[in-house]
Protein backbone atom coordinates (compact mmCIF):
# COMPACT_ATOMS: atom_id res chain seq x y z
CA UNK A 1 0.00 0.00 0.00
CA UNK A 2 1.09 3.49 -1.27
CA UNK A 3 0.07 6.72 -0.38
CA UNK A 4 0.46 9.83 -2.56
CA UNK A 5 -0.57 13.58 -0.81
CA UNK A 6 -2.25 16.41 -3.38
CA UNK A 7 -4.58 18.41 -2.95
CA UNK A 8 -8.53 17.81 -3.13
CA UNK A 9 -10.28 20.12 -5.32
CA UNK A 10 -13.90 18.09 -4.71
CA UNK A 11 -14.68 17.03 -1.69
CA UNK A 12 -15.77 13.13 -2.54
CA UNK A 13 -14.49 9.89 -1.89
CA UNK A 14 -13.89 7.38 -4.61
CA UNK A 15 -12.87 3.36 -4.09
CA UNK A 16 -11.62 1.62 -7.97
CA UNK A 17 -9.74 0.55 -10.24
CA UNK A 18 -6.74 3.38 -12.22
CA UNK A 19 -6.87 4.05 -15.71
CA UNK A 20 -3.52 5.99 -16.80
CA UNK A 21 -4.33 9.09 -19.47
CA UNK A 22 -2.25 8.57 -22.22
CA UNK A 23 -2.05 11.26 -24.86
CA UNK A 24 -0.48 9.42 -28.44
CA UNK A 25 2.84 11.30 -29.03
CA UNK A 26 3.37 13.02 -32.31
CA UNK A 27 6.63 13.02 -33.38
CA UNK A 28 6.88 16.11 -34.79
CA UNK A 29 9.57 16.65 -37.55
CA UNK A 30 10.64 19.16 -40.27
CA UNK A 31 9.85 18.36 -44.03
CA UNK A 32 10.75 19.63 -46.62
CA UNK A 33 7.53 20.43 -48.91
CA UNK A 34 6.75 20.63 -52.90
CA UNK A 35 3.68 22.53 -52.69
CA UNK A 36 3.13 25.16 -50.10
CA UNK A 37 -0.33 25.55 -51.24
CA UNK A 38 -1.10 21.78 -50.79
CA UNK A 39 0.27 21.93 -47.11
CA UNK A 40 -1.64 25.23 -46.58
CA UNK A 41 -4.68 23.30 -47.58
CA UNK A 42 -4.11 20.39 -45.39
CA UNK A 43 -3.50 22.78 -42.20
CA UNK A 44 -7.57 24.52 -43.49
CA UNK A 45 -8.85 21.08 -43.34
CA UNK A 46 -7.08 20.27 -39.91
CA UNK A 47 -8.53 23.78 -38.44
CA UNK A 48 -11.86 22.95 -39.67
CA UNK A 49 -12.03 19.54 -37.87
CA UNK A 50 -10.51 21.23 -34.72
CA UNK A 51 -13.42 23.64 -34.50
CA UNK A 52 -15.45 21.25 -35.30
CA UNK A 53 -14.85 18.82 -31.97
CA UNK A 54 -14.20 21.85 -30.19
CA UNK A 55 -17.94 22.96 -30.66
CA UNK A 56 -18.65 19.60 -30.36
CA UNK A 57 -17.18 19.58 -26.61
CA UNK A 58 -18.61 23.15 -26.00
CA UNK A 59 -21.90 22.02 -26.45
CA UNK A 60 -21.34 19.21 -24.05
CA UNK A 61 -20.02 21.18 -21.65
CA UNK A 62 -22.98 23.46 -21.69
CA UNK A 63 -24.88 20.71 -20.87
CA UNK A 64 -22.66 19.32 -17.91
CA UNK A 65 -21.38 22.40 -16.95
CA UNK A 66 -22.96 25.47 -17.44
CA UNK A 67 -22.33 28.28 -20.09
CA UNK A 68 -19.69 30.02 -17.89
CA UNK A 69 -18.05 26.86 -17.71
CA UNK A 70 -18.37 26.06 -21.72
CA UNK A 71 -16.72 29.74 -22.29
CA UNK A 72 -13.22 28.27 -22.85
CA UNK A 73 -13.77 26.56 -25.76
CA UNK A 74 -15.28 29.52 -27.30
CA UNK A 75 -12.24 31.21 -26.47
CA UNK A 76 -10.04 27.93 -28.05
CA UNK A 77 -12.52 28.06 -30.82
CA UNK A 78 -11.53 31.99 -31.70
CA UNK A 79 -7.81 31.15 -31.29
CA UNK A 80 -7.81 29.00 -34.20
CA UNK A 81 -9.13 31.69 -35.91
CA UNK A 82 -6.65 34.51 -34.82
CA UNK A 83 -5.10 36.08 -37.75
CA UNK A 84 -1.97 36.74 -36.01
CA UNK A 85 -1.40 32.81 -35.05
CA UNK A 86 -2.20 32.14 -38.90
CA UNK A 87 -0.20 34.27 -40.32
CA UNK A 88 2.80 33.28 -38.63
CA UNK A 89 2.31 29.79 -39.43
CA UNK A 90 1.61 30.17 -43.31
CA UNK A 91 4.42 32.49 -43.34
CA UNK A 92 7.00 29.77 -42.32
CA UNK A 93 5.04 27.84 -44.61
CA UNK A 94 5.38 29.46 -47.93
CA UNK A 95 9.09 31.42 -46.89
CA UNK A 96 10.87 27.90 -45.34
CA UNK A 97 8.96 24.97 -47.66
CA UNK A 98 8.27 23.38 -44.69
CA UNK A 99 5.27 20.82 -44.11
CA UNK A 100 2.26 22.42 -41.62
CA UNK A 101 2.82 20.19 -38.67
CA UNK A 102 6.72 21.85 -37.99
CA UNK A 103 5.18 25.34 -38.91
CA UNK A 104 1.92 25.03 -36.12
CA UNK A 105 4.36 23.31 -33.67
CA UNK A 106 7.00 25.91 -33.88
CA UNK A 107 4.51 28.80 -33.87
CA UNK A 108 2.68 27.61 -30.94
CA UNK A 109 6.37 27.39 -28.70
CA UNK A 110 6.93 30.79 -29.71
CA UNK A 111 3.42 31.96 -28.60
CA UNK A 112 3.43 30.43 -25.68
CA UNK A 113 7.00 31.79 -24.73
CA UNK A 114 5.82 35.70 -25.87
CA UNK A 115 2.34 35.13 -23.58
CA UNK A 116 4.24 32.99 -20.84
CA UNK A 117 6.70 36.07 -20.87
CA UNK A 118 3.87 38.91 -20.11
CA UNK A 119 3.35 40.26 -16.84
CA UNK A 120 -0.46 40.19 -16.78
CA UNK A 121 -2.06 37.06 -15.54
CA UNK A 122 -4.67 36.76 -18.18
CA UNK A 123 -2.48 36.42 -21.07
CA UNK A 124 0.08 33.80 -19.22
CA UNK A 125 -3.12 31.66 -19.02
CA UNK A 126 -3.02 31.57 -23.11
CA UNK A 127 -0.16 29.83 -22.79
CA UNK A 128 -1.55 26.71 -22.01
CA UNK A 129 -4.36 27.10 -24.62
CA UNK A 130 -2.40 27.88 -27.52
CA UNK A 131 -0.17 24.68 -26.69
CA UNK A 132 -3.86 22.96 -26.34
CA UNK A 133 -5.45 24.02 -29.73
CA UNK A 134 -2.23 23.68 -31.92
CA UNK A 135 -1.69 19.98 -30.32
CA UNK A 136 -5.21 19.41 -31.54
CA UNK A 137 -4.67 20.73 -35.15
CA UNK A 138 -1.23 18.69 -35.43
CA UNK A 139 -3.48 15.76 -33.93
CA UNK A 140 -5.89 16.50 -36.44
CA UNK A 141 -3.63 16.30 -39.65
CA UNK A 142 -1.56 13.09 -37.80
CA UNK A 143 -5.00 11.19 -36.86
CA UNK A 144 -3.91 10.86 -33.35
CA UNK A 145 -6.09 11.32 -30.27
CA UNK A 146 -5.81 10.97 -26.52
CA UNK A 147 -7.34 8.11 -24.54
CA UNK A 148 -7.56 6.23 -21.29
CA UNK A 149 -7.89 2.74 -20.69
CA UNK A 150 -11.25 1.25 -22.58
CA UNK A 151 -13.69 -0.25 -20.02
CA UNK A 152 -16.74 -1.73 -18.95
CA UNK A 153 -16.58 -0.36 -15.12
CA UNK A 154 -16.11 3.33 -14.13
CA UNK A 155 -12.26 4.11 -13.45
CA UNK A 156 -10.12 6.50 -11.36
CA UNK A 157 -8.40 8.39 -14.29
CA UNK A 158 -4.31 9.61 -13.46
CA UNK A 159 -2.83 11.91 -15.64
CA UNK A 160 -0.15 14.07 -16.11
CA UNK A 161 -2.30 16.93 -16.34
CA UNK A 162 -6.07 17.15 -18.39
CA UNK A 163 -6.37 19.79 -20.14
CA UNK A 164 -10.37 21.35 -20.39
CA UNK A 165 -11.10 19.74 -23.40
CA UNK A 166 -9.69 15.93 -22.14
CA UNK A 167 -11.18 16.38 -19.19
CA UNK A 168 -15.25 17.19 -20.63
CA UNK A 169 -14.42 14.95 -23.24
CA UNK A 170 -14.38 12.20 -20.92
CA UNK A 171 -17.72 10.00 -20.49
CA UNK A 172 -18.88 11.06 -16.91
CA UNK A 173 -20.80 7.97 -16.65
CA UNK A 174 -17.16 5.96 -16.78
CA UNK A 175 -15.25 8.36 -14.56
CA UNK A 176 -14.79 7.59 -10.77
CA UNK A 177 -12.35 10.44 -10.02
CA UNK A 178 -9.50 12.77 -11.64
CA UNK A 179 -6.04 12.27 -10.25
CA UNK A 180 -3.19 14.53 -11.30
CA UNK A 181 0.55 15.29 -11.30
CA UNK A 182 0.43 18.84 -12.11
CA UNK A 183 -2.59 21.34 -11.80
CA UNK A 184 -4.25 24.12 -10.32
CA UNK A 185 -6.96 23.92 -7.82
CA UNK A 186 -8.53 27.26 -9.23
CA UNK A 187 -7.69 25.82 -12.79
CA UNK A 188 -10.19 25.48 -15.36
CA UNK A 189 -10.21 21.52 -15.39
CA UNK A 190 -10.17 21.98 -11.59
CA UNK A 191 -13.53 24.10 -11.73
CA UNK A 192 -15.13 21.72 -14.24
CA UNK A 193 -13.93 18.71 -12.29
CA UNK A 194 -16.46 20.42 -9.31
CA UNK A 195 -19.25 21.43 -11.36
CA UNK A 196 -19.06 17.69 -13.18
CA UNK A 197 -19.37 16.25 -9.28
CA UNK A 198 -16.40 14.48 -9.64
CA UNK A 199 -13.78 13.32 -6.87
CA UNK A 200 -10.45 15.39 -7.69
CA UNK A 201 -6.79 15.34 -6.60
CA UNK A 202 -4.13 17.92 -8.26
CA UNK A 203 -0.83 18.06 -7.71
CA UNK A 204 0.70 14.84 -6.49
CA UNK A 205 3.42 15.20 -8.12
CA UNK A 206 5.49 13.07 -11.35
CA UNK A 207 6.86 10.21 -8.93
CA UNK A 208 3.12 8.72 -8.60
CA UNK A 209 2.96 8.13 -12.41
CA UNK A 210 5.92 6.41 -12.70
CA UNK A 211 4.60 3.74 -10.14
CA UNK A 212 1.21 3.45 -10.65
CA UNK A 213 -0.48 1.33 -13.78
CA UNK A 214 -3.86 0.55 -15.49
CA UNK A 215 -5.82 -1.84 -13.18
CA UNK A 216 -4.43 -0.77 -9.59
CA UNK A 217 -6.78 -0.52 -6.94
CA UNK A 218 -7.10 2.69 -5.98
CA UNK A 219 -8.38 5.69 -3.19
CA UNK A 220 -9.31 8.75 -4.21
CA UNK A 221 -10.25 11.21 -1.33
CA UNK A 222 -11.01 14.39 -2.67
CA UNK A 223 -11.72 15.76 1.16
CA UNK A 224 -7.96 14.95 2.35
CA UNK A 225 -6.18 15.14 -1.55
CA UNK A 226 -4.77 11.26 -0.71
CA UNK A 227 -4.33 8.66 -3.14
CA UNK A 228 -3.74 5.22 -1.56
CA UNK A 229 -2.87 2.98 -4.23
CA UNK A 230 -3.21 -0.85 -3.54
CA UNK A 231 -5.01 0.05 0.01
CA UNK A 232 -5.10 -3.08 2.27
CA UNK A 233 -8.17 -4.88 3.11
CA UNK A 234 -9.35 -2.79 6.44
CA UNK A 235 -8.64 0.63 4.33
CA UNK A 236 -10.80 -0.33 1.66
CA UNK A 237 -13.63 -1.50 4.33
CA UNK A 238 -12.50 2.22 5.98
CA UNK A 239 -13.50 4.21 2.43
CA UNK A 240 -16.30 2.03 1.71
CA UNK A 241 -17.84 2.96 4.97
CA UNK A 242 -17.47 6.12 3.86
CA UNK A 243 -18.75 6.55 0.76
CA UNK A 244 -22.15 4.80 1.88
CA UNK A 245 -22.41 7.45 4.65
CA UNK A 246 -21.80 9.97 1.84
CA UNK A 247 -24.13 8.13 -0.11
CA UNK A 248 -26.78 8.49 2.94
CA UNK A 249 -26.35 12.22 3.34
CA UNK A 250 -26.64 13.19 -0.20
CA UNK A 251 -30.08 11.02 -0.05
CA UNK A 252 -30.71 13.07 3.50
CA UNK A 253 -30.78 16.34 1.89
CA UNK A 254 -32.85 15.35 -0.75
CA UNK A 255 -35.35 15.41 1.92
CA UNK A 256 -34.45 18.78 2.73
CA UNK A 257 -36.32 19.59 -0.32
CA UNK A 258 -38.94 22.11 1.09
CA UNK A 259 -37.67 22.73 4.08
CA UNK A 260 -36.62 26.86 5.26
CA UNK A 261 -33.15 28.01 5.26
CA UNK A 262 -33.40 28.89 8.98
CA UNK A 263 -31.50 28.13 11.41
CA UNK A 264 -32.05 26.80 15.11
CA UNK A 265 -32.31 29.94 16.74
CA UNK A 266 -34.71 31.09 14.14
CA UNK A 267 -32.81 33.08 11.71
CA UNK A 268 -34.02 33.09 8.32
CA UNK A 269 -31.41 33.18 5.86
CA UNK A 270 -32.12 33.07 1.62
CA UNK A 271 -30.28 30.47 -0.49
CA UNK A 272 -30.06 31.10 -4.00
CA UNK A 273 -28.69 29.92 -7.10
CA UNK A 274 -26.05 31.25 -9.71
CA UNK A 275 -26.83 30.05 -13.08
CA UNK A 276 -24.85 31.20 -16.92
CA UNK A 277 -28.31 30.66 -19.06
CA UNK A 278 -31.70 29.53 -19.21
CA UNK A 279 -30.67 25.85 -20.06
CA UNK A 280 -29.96 25.69 -16.16
CA UNK A 281 -33.25 27.02 -15.06
CA UNK A 282 -34.42 23.31 -14.49
CA UNK A 283 -31.03 22.34 -12.32
CA UNK A 284 -32.67 25.41 -9.76
CA UNK A 285 -35.84 24.27 -9.72
CA UNK A 286 -34.72 20.55 -9.21
CA UNK A 287 -32.49 21.90 -6.20
CA UNK A 288 -35.28 23.61 -4.60
CA UNK A 289 -33.47 26.98 -4.52
CA UNK A 290 -35.30 29.77 -3.65
CA UNK A 291 -34.51 32.04 -6.19
CA UNK A 292 -31.95 33.00 -9.02
CA UNK A 293 -29.17 35.26 -7.33
CA UNK A 294 -26.82 35.31 -9.99
CA UNK A 295 -28.05 34.83 -13.66
CA UNK A 296 -24.89 36.05 -15.60
CA UNK A 297 -26.61 37.65 -18.79
CA UNK A 298 -23.24 37.63 -20.81
CA UNK A 299 -24.27 34.31 -22.62
CA UNK A 300 -26.20 36.60 -25.06
CA UNK A 301 -23.87 38.40 -26.21
CA UNK A 302 -20.92 35.45 -26.28
CA UNK A 303 -23.28 33.08 -28.12
CA UNK A 304 -23.85 35.20 -30.81
CA UNK A 305 -22.47 37.28 -33.92
CA UNK A 306 -23.64 40.73 -33.45
CA UNK A 307 -25.47 42.95 -30.72
CA UNK A 308 -28.44 40.77 -29.18
CA UNK A 309 -31.26 42.86 -29.99
CA UNK A 310 -34.05 44.03 -27.16
CA UNK A 311 -36.45 41.61 -28.64
CA UNK A 312 -33.57 38.79 -28.20
CA UNK A 313 -32.90 39.67 -25.10
CA UNK A 314 -36.93 40.15 -23.90
CA UNK A 315 -37.58 36.74 -24.55
CA UNK A 316 -34.56 35.31 -22.96
CA UNK A 317 -35.28 37.33 -19.61
CA UNK A 318 -39.11 36.84 -19.76
CA UNK A 319 -38.49 33.05 -19.81
CA UNK A 320 -36.23 32.55 -17.11
CA UNK A 321 -38.90 35.50 -15.06
CA UNK A 322 -41.59 33.09 -15.87
CA UNK A 323 -39.73 30.01 -15.26
CA UNK A 324 -39.08 31.02 -11.39
CA UNK A 325 -42.87 32.12 -11.00
CA UNK A 326 -43.27 34.09 -7.71
CA UNK A 327 -39.39 33.53 -7.06
CA UNK A 328 -36.49 35.94 -6.97
CA UNK A 329 -34.69 36.84 -10.18
CA UNK A 330 -31.14 38.79 -9.93
CA UNK A 331 -29.96 39.38 -13.31
CA UNK A 332 -26.69 40.60 -13.73
CA UNK A 333 -26.04 43.46 -16.90
CA UNK A 334 -23.50 42.93 -19.39
CA UNK A 335 -20.26 41.81 -17.78
CA UNK A 336 -17.87 41.33 -20.83
CA UNK A 337 -14.31 42.44 -21.50
CA UNK A 338 -11.25 40.67 -19.31
CA UNK A 339 -11.46 36.84 -19.99
CA UNK A 340 -14.69 37.29 -22.24
CA UNK A 341 -14.38 38.43 -25.19
CA UNK A 342 -16.51 39.20 -28.07
CA UNK A 343 -14.71 40.05 -31.68
CA UNK A 344 -18.22 41.73 -32.51
CA UNK A 345 -17.17 44.31 -29.77
CA UNK A 346 -14.32 45.60 -31.45
CA UNK A 347 -12.23 45.62 -27.98
CA UNK A 348 -8.48 46.99 -28.14
CA UNK A 349 -5.95 44.45 -27.04
CA UNK A 350 -5.22 45.82 -23.27
CA UNK A 351 -1.68 44.84 -21.04
CA UNK A 352 -3.85 44.02 -18.00
CA UNK A 353 -7.31 43.19 -19.49
CA UNK A 354 -8.61 42.60 -15.71
CA UNK A 355 -7.95 46.44 -14.46
CA UNK A 356 -9.34 47.14 -18.36
CA UNK A 357 -12.42 48.04 -20.05
CA UNK A 358 -15.21 45.46 -18.58
CA UNK A 359 -18.41 45.25 -17.56
CA UNK A 360 -19.97 48.45 -16.29
CA UNK A 361 -17.15 50.73 -17.53
CA UNK A 362 -18.00 49.20 -21.12
CA UNK A 363 -21.30 50.11 -20.34
CA UNK A 364 -21.20 53.78 -19.75
CA UNK A 365 -18.60 53.98 -22.64
CA UNK A 366 -20.90 52.72 -25.09
CA UNK A 367 -24.68 53.40 -23.41
CA UNK A 368 -26.21 52.77 -26.65
CA UNK A 369 -25.04 49.05 -26.14
CA UNK A 370 -26.36 49.13 -22.34
CA UNK A 371 -29.72 51.27 -22.88
CA UNK A 372 -30.63 48.01 -25.14
CA UNK A 373 -30.20 45.69 -22.19
CA UNK A 374 -31.97 47.69 -19.60
CA UNK A 375 -35.36 48.05 -21.85
CA UNK A 376 -35.14 44.81 -22.09
CA UNK A 377 -34.91 43.86 -18.63
CA UNK A 378 -37.41 46.84 -17.48
CA UNK A 379 -39.85 45.42 -19.54
CA UNK A 380 -39.38 41.69 -18.49
CA UNK A 381 -39.90 42.83 -15.64
CA UNK A 382 -43.84 42.51 -15.23
CA UNK A 383 -43.12 39.04 -15.91
CA UNK A 384 -41.73 38.08 -12.87
CA UNK A 385 -39.44 39.55 -9.27
CA UNK A 386 -36.64 40.99 -11.39
CA UNK A 387 -33.28 42.40 -9.53
CA UNK A 388 -31.23 44.15 -11.76
CA UNK A 389 -27.14 44.04 -10.54
CA UNK A 390 -24.64 46.21 -11.80
CA UNK A 391 -21.20 44.65 -12.19
CA UNK A 392 -17.51 46.59 -11.63
CA UNK A 393 -19.14 49.36 -9.57
CA UNK A 394 -16.18 51.25 -8.04
CA UNK A 395 -16.93 55.02 -7.51
CA UNK A 396 -20.41 56.93 -6.77
CA UNK A 397 -20.44 58.90 -10.07
CA UNK A 398 -20.39 55.50 -11.82
CA UNK A 399 -23.12 54.59 -9.95
CA UNK A 400 -25.29 57.98 -10.53
CA UNK A 401 -25.17 57.60 -14.07
CA UNK A 402 -26.02 53.90 -14.02
CA UNK A 403 -29.15 55.02 -12.36
CA UNK A 404 -29.66 58.16 -14.29
CA UNK A 405 -29.48 55.64 -17.61
CA UNK A 406 -32.37 53.72 -15.64
CA UNK A 407 -34.32 56.45 -15.11
CA UNK A 408 -33.98 57.78 -18.97
CA UNK A 409 -34.92 54.15 -19.75
CA UNK A 410 -37.80 54.18 -17.62
CA UNK A 411 -39.04 57.85 -19.19
CA UNK A 412 -38.60 56.43 -22.79
CA UNK A 413 -41.12 53.68 -21.78
CA UNK A 414 -43.42 56.05 -20.16
CA UNK A 415 -43.43 57.95 -23.46
CA UNK A 416 -44.07 54.70 -25.14
CA UNK A 417 -46.89 53.76 -23.24
CA UNK A 418 -44.71 50.77 -22.53
CA UNK A 419 -45.73 48.79 -19.18
CA UNK A 420 -42.87 47.64 -16.57
CA UNK A 421 -42.90 46.85 -13.03
CA UNK A 422 -42.52 49.63 -10.04
CA UNK A 423 -41.10 46.83 -7.18
CA UNK A 424 -37.68 45.94 -9.09
CA UNK A 425 -34.86 45.65 -6.89
CA UNK A 426 -31.65 47.52 -7.89
CA UNK A 427 -28.41 46.38 -6.48
CA UNK A 428 -24.41 46.21 -7.45
CA UNK A 429 -21.77 43.83 -6.87
CA UNK A 430 -19.16 43.95 -4.31
CA UNK A 431 -15.93 42.96 -6.00
CA UNK A 432 -13.53 45.20 -4.99
CA UNK A 433 -12.01 47.18 -2.50
CA UNK A 434 -13.02 49.88 -3.75
CA UNK A 435 -16.85 48.88 -3.63
CA UNK A 436 -16.11 47.53 -0.30
CA UNK A 437 -14.69 50.75 1.62
CA UNK A 438 -17.29 53.19 -0.42
CA UNK A 439 -20.03 50.66 0.82
CA UNK A 440 -21.14 53.19 3.25
CA UNK A 441 -22.17 55.52 -0.39
CA UNK A 442 -23.67 52.83 -2.49
CA UNK A 443 -26.11 51.55 0.31
CA UNK A 444 -28.40 53.89 0.53
CA UNK A 445 -28.26 53.96 -3.15
CA UNK A 446 -29.42 50.72 -4.03
CA UNK A 447 -31.71 47.87 -2.71
CA UNK A 448 -28.73 45.19 -2.00
CA UNK A 449 -24.75 44.34 -2.49
CA UNK A 450 -23.80 40.97 -4.04
CA UNK A 451 -20.23 39.98 -3.21
CA UNK A 452 -18.87 38.40 -5.84
CA UNK A 453 -15.76 36.66 -4.02
CA UNK A 454 -13.87 35.43 -6.75
CA UNK A 455 -12.83 38.87 -7.46
CA UNK A 456 -12.82 40.27 -4.32
CA UNK A 457 -10.37 37.99 -3.21
CA UNK A 458 -8.08 38.38 -6.29
CA UNK A 459 -8.00 42.46 -6.39
CA UNK A 460 -7.42 42.48 -2.59
CA UNK A 461 -4.47 40.09 -2.55
CA UNK A 462 -3.29 40.76 -5.83
CA UNK A 463 -3.50 37.17 -6.74
CA UNK A 464 -4.30 35.69 -10.26
CA UNK A 465 -6.82 33.10 -9.05
CA UNK A 466 -5.65 30.76 -12.20
CA UNK A 467 -1.94 30.99 -11.34
CA UNK A 468 -0.72 27.84 -9.63
CA UNK A 469 2.77 28.89 -8.82
CA UNK A 470 1.16 31.62 -6.25
CA UNK A 471 -1.81 29.40 -5.39
CA UNK A 472 -0.81 29.28 -1.52
CA UNK A 473 -0.87 33.31 -1.38
CA UNK A 474 -4.32 33.45 -2.46
CA UNK A 475 -5.97 32.80 0.60
CA UNK A 476 -9.82 32.96 0.06
CA UNK A 477 -10.10 32.74 3.90
CA UNK A 478 -7.46 35.85 4.21
CA UNK A 479 -8.79 37.69 7.18
CA UNK A 480 -8.56 41.34 4.93
CA UNK A 481 -11.33 39.66 2.29
CA UNK A 482 -13.54 38.82 5.37
CA UNK A 483 -13.42 42.29 6.80
CA UNK A 484 -13.93 43.57 3.55
CA UNK A 485 -17.33 41.37 3.31
CA UNK A 486 -18.21 42.56 7.03
CA UNK A 487 -17.94 45.92 6.39
CA UNK A 488 -20.04 45.89 3.19
CA UNK A 489 -22.76 44.59 5.79
CA UNK A 490 -22.38 46.57 8.24
CA UNK A 491 -22.92 49.39 5.74
CA UNK A 492 -26.04 47.53 3.72
CA UNK A 493 -28.13 46.95 7.11
CA UNK A 494 -27.36 50.80 8.44
CA UNK A 495 -28.98 51.93 5.16
CA UNK A 496 -31.77 49.77 4.82
CA UNK A 497 -30.46 47.17 2.16
CA UNK A 498 -29.67 43.81 2.10
CA UNK A 499 -26.82 41.53 0.90
CA UNK A 500 -26.05 38.80 -0.67
CA UNK A 501 -23.31 36.29 -1.62
CA UNK A 502 -22.87 34.82 -5.44
CA UNK A 503 -18.80 34.41 -5.20
CA UNK A 504 -17.45 30.54 -4.61
CA UNK A 505 -17.39 31.28 -0.96
CA UNK A 506 -21.08 30.84 -0.55
CA UNK A 507 -20.68 27.43 -1.42
CA UNK A 508 -17.89 27.08 1.51
CA UNK A 509 -19.72 25.72 4.28
CA UNK A 510 -16.84 26.01 6.94
CA UNK A 511 -17.84 29.87 6.48
CA UNK A 512 -21.38 28.99 6.58
CA UNK A 513 -21.47 30.09 10.01
CA UNK A 514 -19.25 33.18 9.99
CA UNK A 515 -21.04 35.00 7.13
CA UNK A 516 -24.19 34.69 8.92
CA UNK A 517 -22.60 36.04 11.96
CA UNK A 518 -21.56 38.84 9.30
CA UNK A 519 -25.36 39.69 8.99
CA UNK A 520 -25.02 38.15 5.66
CA UNK A 521 -28.55 37.62 4.50
CA UNK A 522 -28.70 35.93 1.18
CA UNK A 523 -26.32 33.26 -0.36
CA UNK A 524 -26.21 32.24 -3.93
CA UNK A 525 -24.29 29.01 -5.30
CA UNK A 526 -24.31 26.54 -8.33
CA UNK A 527 -27.53 24.65 -8.24
CA UNK A 528 -25.96 21.65 -6.60
CA UNK A 529 -24.72 23.04 -3.65
CA UNK A 530 -28.01 24.45 -2.32
CA UNK A 531 -29.18 21.67 -0.29
CA UNK A 532 -26.03 20.93 1.30
CA UNK A 533 -25.69 24.87 2.20
CA UNK A 534 -29.24 24.75 3.35
CA UNK A 535 -28.09 21.85 5.57
CA UNK A 536 -25.40 23.81 6.97
CA UNK A 537 -27.91 26.68 8.13
CA UNK A 538 -30.05 24.57 9.84
CA UNK A 539 -27.77 23.03 11.77
CA UNK A 540 -26.30 26.65 13.07
CA UNK A 541 -27.44 28.28 16.59
CA UNK A 542 -26.36 31.92 16.08
CA UNK A 543 -27.55 32.64 19.75
CA UNK A 544 -24.59 30.32 21.47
Amino acid sequence: MVKYSGKGVYGAVAVGRISVFRRQDVQVKRVKIESAEKEISRLEAAKEKAISQLQEIYEKALKEVGETNAQIFEIHMMMVEDDDYNEAITEMINSQNVNAEYAVAVTADNFAEMFASMDDSYMQARAADVRDISNRIIACMSDCSSSAAVTDEKVIICADDLAPSETVSLDKEKVLAFVTAHGSSNSHTAILARNMNIPAIIGLGEEFLSQIKDGDTAVADGFTGELIINPDDATIAAYEKKLQEDAEKKAMLQNLKGKENITLDGTKINIYANIGSIDNIGAVLLNDAGGIGLFRSEFLYLENNDYPSEEEQLKVYKRVLESMAAKKVIIRTLDIGADKQADYFQLEKEENPALGLRAIRLCLTRPEIFKTQLRALYRASVYGRLGIMFPMITSVWELEETLALCEQVKRELDADNIEYSDNIEIGIMIETPAAAVLSDKFAPMVDFFSVGTNDLTQYTLACDRQNPHIERFCDTHHEAVLRLIEMSAENAHKHGAWIGICGELAADTSLTETFLRMGIDELSVSPSFVLKVRDTVRNINLSE
